[in-house]
């Protein structure tokens, strides 16, 4: 398997290991663009693995911060409380780069960056660009996308 994620058309595609389309979903990819440095707020481009696997069996619309699931189940009512949290929702896929000086330490880490795969408020528009750097997902495609690939999984971020 393995992912390739077009910012150009705001999609993420999941292939098997003779290049058929898997699944295809609609994202939303960072509001600065793309880019690689550190607190850019931009989605990092090139080659990827998916390290880490997190909230596997999380219910949908768990809500974590730093990774941890808080026992909060987002409601429209918790976004009132808290308007400015960078809703993290569902599943999380985090990425690390493989590509030296490019997404990978330094100052253009994409794990140091914390930038993953996640869930996001189901108001939350898709195809359209929007995020803090991660790529945003709808709860049931994340889950679908989280139940079907491995830690060590390839994603290809691309600007075409």
């Amino acid at each position: 398997m393995r992912i390739e994620i077009s910012v150009k058309q705001q999609t993420l595609t999941l292939f098997n290991n003779i290049g058929d389309v898997i699944a295809s979903y609609l994202i939303s990819t960072a509001a600065n663009g793309v880019g690689c440095h550190k607190n850019s707020g931009c989605t990092p481009i090139g080659h990827h693995i998916v390290r880490a696997k997190i909230g596997a069996d999380s219910k949908p619309n768990t809500v974590f911060v730093g990774r941890r699931a808080t026992g909060e189940i987002y409601t429209p009512t918790l976004m009132v409380q808290f308007p400015n949290r960078d809703w993290i929702l569902t599943r999380i896929l985090w990425l690390s780069g493989t590509e030296l000086r490019v997404n990978r330490l330094g100052n253009v880490d994409t794990m140091q960056r914390y930038i993953y795969i996640h869930g996001s408020p189901d108001g939350t528009e898709m195809g359209k660009i929007g995020s803090h750097g991660c790529v945003r997902m709808r709860n049931q495609d994340v889950i679908s996308l989280f139940d079907m690939v491995e830690a060590g999984t390839p994603v290809n971020i691309i600007n075409e």
